[in-house]
C-alpha cells in the first residue's frame, strides 16, 4: 500500500514538471529580484523620509531659538520643556538626546539636501558626534562608497581611520580625503600605517607564533576585511607555490577587485628582517609569471609586522619591486590624539 502512495506520488510530481515551461525558473529569478528590490527601495525611501523629517525639526527648532531676544532667554530650557509637551502628544516618540542631534543636524547640514539619503539617522547620530568637520565629511563620504552598517562606521570611528590615513598626507590630500573620501587608484592607496588588529582581542604582552596570529586573523577574516578596505576578496591562507621541488607557503592572498591584481600578505609577530622582504620579493615574482592572467595587474606584497627599522627597510626595498610594502600593525586602538597633532600640525605648516 505505501509503496502504491510513493509510486502515485512519484507519477504527480513527473507530471507537474512535465507541464512547467522552460522557463518557468526565469519567472521566479524575475519576480525575487523585483521583490527585493522593491524592499531596497522602500527602505531608502523610509530612511530618506525620517532623515529629511528630523532635519526640518531641527529647522523649526533653530528658528525659533533665533526669533528674537525674548527667545533666546527662554533657549537654555527650551528643549526639556519641549521634550515634555512633545512626549504629551507623541508618546516616546522623541527624547532629550535626539532632539538635540536633530537640532545639530540642520545646524550641520543647513541646506537639507546636503545630507545624504543613503544613509539612516543612526548615522547621522554617530557622524554628529564628530566635532571635526574634515573627520566628519571623510566618515560620511567612506560609510557611502563602503555601504559601512551602523557597527562599520562606529569599528572605523574607535580605530582613527580618518587620522590614520591623513597622518602620511600633505595638506591638500587631506583636504581631498575628507571632501571625497578614500580613493584606492594605485597600490599605495592600500597601505595603512599602523593596520589595526584590535578586534583579535590580544592581551599584552602577547607571546602568539605567526600561526597562532594567522588563525585569530582567519576567525574574525570579516573584520580583518574592513580593516584592509573596500575591494578585497579571500583567497586563501597558506598557499602553497614550488619552485625547484620545494614549497613555499604565503601567509594570506587577497584579490583586490579595484586594483584588479593579487594581494600577498605575510605576517611576523615580531620585527620585518631584510629576508623577510627578499622573501616576499620572490612570492611577487612566481604570482607575476605564474598565477597571474592577461587581465591582472602585478601582484602587491605586503610585510606586515609588530616592528620595523626604516633604515633596514630603506636599504633592503633597494632596487626590490616598487609594488612590496612593509607596514606594521598593532593589537591595540591608537593613540589619537598623537595622530591628530601631527596633522594639525602639517595642516598649520603648509
Amino acid at each position: 500500500m505505501l509503496f502504491l502512495l510513493e509510486k502515485e506520488k512519484d507519477e504527480y510530481m513527473h507530471k507537474q514538471n512535465k507541464a512547467i515551461p522552460n522557463n518557468y525558473n526565469n519567472l521566479i529569478s524575475q519576480i525575487s529580484g523585483t521583490y527585493l528590490e522593491g524592499k531596497k527601495n522602500a527602505a531608502i525611501a523610509v530612511n530618506r523620509q525620517i532623515t529629511e523629517t528630523y532635519w526640518k525639526v531641527g529647522e523649526h527648532v533653530v528658528e525659533f531659538e533665533q526669533g528674537g531676544k525674548d527667545r533666546a532667554e527662554y533657549g537654555s530650557n527650551m528643549l526639556e520643556r519641549l521634550l515634555k509637551d512633545l512626549a504629551l502628544l507623541h508618546g516616546k516618540g522623541f527624547s532629550l538626546s535626539n532632539l538635540k542631534r536633530m537640532r545639530q543636524l540642520y545646524l550641520e547640514y543647513p541646506i537639507g539636501a546636503t545630507a545624504s539619503h543613503q544613509l539612516t539617522w543612526s548615522h547621522y547620530i554617530e557622524l554628529l558626534k564628530i566635532e571635526d568637520p574634515l573627520e566628519r565629511s571623510f566618515y560620511e563620504k567612506q560609510s557611502i562608497h563602503e555601504n559601512w552598517s551602523i557597527r562599520e562606521l562606529i569599528r572605523q570611528k574607535k580605530t582613527s581611520l580618518f587620522l590614520r590615513l591623513a597622518s602620511s598626507k600633505n595638506k591638500n590630500e587631506i583636504m581631498q580625503l575628507a571632501q571625497k573620501g578614500h580613493i584606492v587608484s594605485k597600490p599605495e592607496d592600500i597601505i595603512k600605517e599602523p593596520f589595526v588588529l584590535e578586534f583579535l582581542q590580544i592581551p599584552e604582552p602577547y607571546h602568539l607564533s605567526e600561526s597562532e596570529l594567522e588563525e585569530r586573523i582567519i576567525s574574525s577574516l570579516q573584520t580583518f576585511l574592513l580593516e584592509l578596505g573596500k575591494g578585497f576578496a579571500f583567497i586563501g591562507r597558506q598557499y602553497r607555490i614550488t619552485l625547484n621541488n620545494r614549497n613555499y607557503y604565503v601567509d594570506l592572498v587577497f584579490y583586490h577587485r579595484i586594483l584588479k591584481c593579487f594581494v600577498l600578505i605575510d605576517l611576523k609577530k615580531d620585527d620585518a628582517g631584510y629576508e623577510d622582504i627578499g622573501q616576499m620579493n620572490m612570492y611577487l615574482g612566481y604570482f607575476q609569471n605564474e598565477e597571474n592572467t592577461e587581465s591582472d595587474n602585478p601582484p602587491i606584497g605586503i610585510v606586515l609586522a609588530r616592528e620595523k627599522d626604516e633604515l633596514l627597510v630603506k636599504y633592503a626595498m633597494n632596487n626590490v619591486s616598487s609594488q612590496l610594502f612593509v607596514s606594521k600593525y598593532q593589537l591595540y586602538l591608537p593613540n589619537r590624539d598623537d595622530f591628530k597633532a601631527l596633522i594639525e600640525k602639517q595642516l598649520t605648516e603648509e
